[in-house]
Formats: structure tokens, C-alpha cells, sequence
């Protein structure tokens, strides 16, 4: 094991038991979930009690270490949970994929196996909500000693599910001081003096996210805060890969959901086109035709997910081991995923129309929340790059640069 990272709490793979148990709880969850998610989108509703029903299920001390207090469950379960709710409730479904990366960057960042432990237990015993305000596109952070204290200073757009958070990553150069050069990371919790959430998230979709700024102004940041230090070491840069293994997961959820609703409402139809020779929608061969063409690709991208969830158990085990081959081999086959789960659910999300008819595009039917969800999120980074990431090794070995996209 080289130098830095101690452990990874993760090893092993879910067996049926796990996977069984926290499906029928997220199953339970995504229950209570779904009857208020088009009005919770429409009116931008921030997911403050849907975090509340997530925190009194267990969800968010799911992948914590047993030995800290929590279930111990396997990154597959974790990515199958947020799956099944992302079917209810993209928004949500975002929030807790997003708390269980950065929940995991105890282990990412930390070097010290006590101290990742201590954060754990804190973690479960309080139940946190993580959220993160690491924003690549907005300006970095400033992390300045004044002479006795950091203080922290900046502004990150996207801080998805901070408004609601228990506790906020945040990342910034130390200027100064003890830790002068590092780049340091670590947590700031909720109600911190300086700590400002702006209401700014106004987009097409992911309404209900809680998607919008955070601005930190000369907010104290002391040695308890900390997590670890960011040095560039490869296990560290598992986190992108997981973050873009969770889009692949939820982009897959969001297609399945239109499908079964698209089901719903063809069924429901009581005739058919008048040209069409049969009594009803259903069984036009026009629209199983395209329902099918839509459900076989749809499998086919579960087919793959399922693959890398399970794959990324292993992946996140190597713990400091890790290499940079090891990190690069994992980032390449979920950015494979990437690309098929966006153009797919893409896809469904917009031609469910053609099967369901003019009569669907009636507000009642909320049958648009599934495109502008996904139309909203997977501009997050272009696929394009994607494209050109597998590409590009497919072809010359080529590895492209580590970053929070890549």
C-alpha cells in the first residue's frame, strides 16, 4: 500500500440479503416520494422533508462503516438505492447520491484511520446530510490565515442540496499560516457564521434539487474541520468516477420512469388511430414497435450499470493502492456508461411522445418532468468530451487528464 490513504472501509460485494433488504426500503422511501414530485418541481419546493423521510429510513448512514454506527452496505446497493428513488424523484434521488460521495471523501481525503473513524461515527450518530460546493467552473475558493485563524471566502454556484445540508465540503488553497500551500479539505457545518445560500437555481429541470449558490464570507475554519489534504494521489480521484457513475445510474432511472408512466397512459386509452385496424392503443404495432425499440436499448444501458456498480465496489477497495491505471481503467468504463445513459434517456424522455399521443402533453399528466430532468443535468459536462475520452483510448491509449469531470 503506498503512502497516504490507511484503508478503505469497502470491501467485498453486497450480497442478496443487503441488496434485498435496502431495495424494499428505498422502495418504501420512493413510495412516499412519488405522489408529490411534479408539484415539489413545479413550485421548486426545496427537499428539506424529503430529506427528513430519507434521514428516518436509514438511507443516509448507508454506506458508513458498520464499526462507526452505520450499515455497512456495499457502493452497489448505495448506487441500486438512488436508482430506485431517482425513479420517483430525480431531484431527491441527486441529493443522496451526492451525500454518499461526499460522505465518502472521509476516506478520499483522510490519512488517518482514527480520524476517518471519529468522522463516521459523528456522521452517524447525527444523522448527517453531506452536500459539497466544489464547483470546477466557478472561481476558486480563499482560504487565508488572518494571523490566528483560516478564513474561508468565495462563491460556488450548484452547491446542490446545500440549502439542506448538515454539513457542506469545501476545498481551497491554505495562503499563510500552518498550512500555507496546501490544498486543503474540508467540512463546514450547517448554521456556520458567514454561510449564505442564495436562491438562484431557476432552470428547466431539477426544480427541486435545492441547486442554488452558496457564498462563504471570512467563515472560520479550524483543525476540526478538516478532512485531509488533497496531494493528487490516485484513490482521491475515485470520486469522479463514482460522481459520474451516480449521473449513469439516475439518467438510467429517469428513462425507466418515463416508460412506465408512458405505459400507464397508453393503457388508459380507450380507442386507437382511426387507421390503425385494432381497438386500442396498446396494441397499435406502431407504438410497440417504438416502445419496444425504446425498452431494449433502455435495458441495455441497466445491463451495463448494473456491470460497473458492482465493478466500483471493487475499484473503491484498492483504497491506497490504488494506481494511476487502476483509477483510469474505472473513469474509462463508466464514461462508456455515460454516454449510452445519456443519449438513451435522452431519447425516451423525448420520443415516449410519439407513442403517447397529444392528449399526453396535457400538464396533468407531468409527463415533461422526465425530459426536463434530464435535458437539465446532462449538460453538467458535455458528452461530447465523453465521446472523445473513450475514443481517443479506444484508439492511441491516450488517458485524459484527471479533473472533477473526468
Amino acid at each position: 500500500m503506498s503512502a497516504g490513504f490507511v484503508r478503505s472501509p469497502w470491501t467485498g460485494h453486497a450480497d442478496d440479503v443487503e441488496l434485498a433488504h435496502w431495495s424494499t426500503v428505498a422502495e418504501e422511501v420512493a413510495d412516499k416520494l412519488d405522489p408529490g414530485a411534479l408539484t415539489r418541481d413545479r413550485e421548486s419546493e426545496l427537499p428539506a422533508s424529503d430529506v427528513a423521510l430519507m434521514r428516518d429510513s436509514g438511507l443516509l448512514n448507508l454506506v458508513v462503516p458498520a464499526t462507526a454506527g452505520g450499515a455497512g452496505a456495499h457502493w452497489e446497493t448505495a448506487f441500486q438505492v438512488v436508482r430506485r428513488i431517482a425513479k420517483a424523484d430525480a431531484s431527491v434521488s441527486q441529493v443522496l447520491g451526492y451525500h454518499y460521495l461526499n460522505q465518502a471523501c472521509i476516506t478520499f481525503y483522510g490519512t488517518d484511520e482514527a480520524r476517518q473513524l471519529e468522522w463516521f461515527a459523528r456522521s452517524a450518530a447525527e444523522n448527517w446530510l453531506w452536500s459539497d460546493s466544489f464547483n470546477p467552473v466557478s472561481p476558486d475558493l480563499t482560504l487565508e490565515h488572518d494571523g490566528h485563524v483560516y478564513l474561508l471566502n468565495g462563491r460556488k454556484k450548484f452547491a446542490t442540496g446545500a440549502a439542506v445540508a448538515d454539513v457542506v465540503l469545501a476545498g481551497a488553497e491554505a495562503k499563510g499560516g500552518p498550512r500555507d500551500g496546501e490544498f486543503l479539505v474540508f467540512a463546514v457545518p450547517r448554521g456556520r457564521a458567514g454561510v449564505e445560500h442564495v436562491d438562484d437555481w431557476d432552470n428547466l429541470g431539477y426544480r427541486a434539487s435545492a441547486s442554488g449558490s452558496i457564498c462563504y464570507s471570512d467563515v472560520v475554519i479550524s483543525q476540526d474541520d478538516l478532512l485531509g489534504t488533497d496531494t493528487g494521489e490516485p484513490f482521491s480521484a475515485v470520486v469522479t468516477p463514482g460522481v459520474q457513475l451516480l449521473f449513469g445510474n439516475i439518467y438510467l432511472a429517469i428513462a425507466q420512469a418515463a416508460l412506465e408512466h408512458a405505459r400507464t397512459i397508453i393503457n388508459a386509452r380507450p380507442n386507437a388511430w382511426f387507421l390503425a385496424n385494432v381497438d386500442r392503443y396498446a396494441e397499435d404495432p406502431i407504438f410497440q414497435r417504438l416502445i419496444g425499440e425504446l425498452v431494449a436499448r433502455t435495458s441495455a444501458v441497466e445491463a451495463l450499470a448494473d456491470k460497473l456498480n458492482r465493478r466500483f465496489d471493487d475499484a473503491i477497495a484498492l483504497a491506497g493502492s490504488t494506481t494511476a491505471e487502476d483509477r483510469a481503467a474505472i473513469e474509462l468504463a463508466i464514461a462508456e456508461l455515460k454516454v449510452v445513459a445519456t443519449e438513451v434517456s435522452l431519447e425516451v424522455t423525448s420520443r415516449i411522445y410519439d407513442a403517447t399521443g397529444a392528449s399526453s402533453t396535457a400538464s396533468r399528466h407531468g409527463l415533461d418532468i422526465y425530459w426536463r430532468n434530464v435535458r437539465t443535468h446532462s449538460l453538467h459536462d458535455p458528452v461530447e468530451y465523453k465521446k472523445i475520452e473513450v475514443g481517443a483510448h479506444f484508439l492511441t491509449g491516450a488517458v485524459q487528464p484527471v479533473s472533477l469531470y473526468t
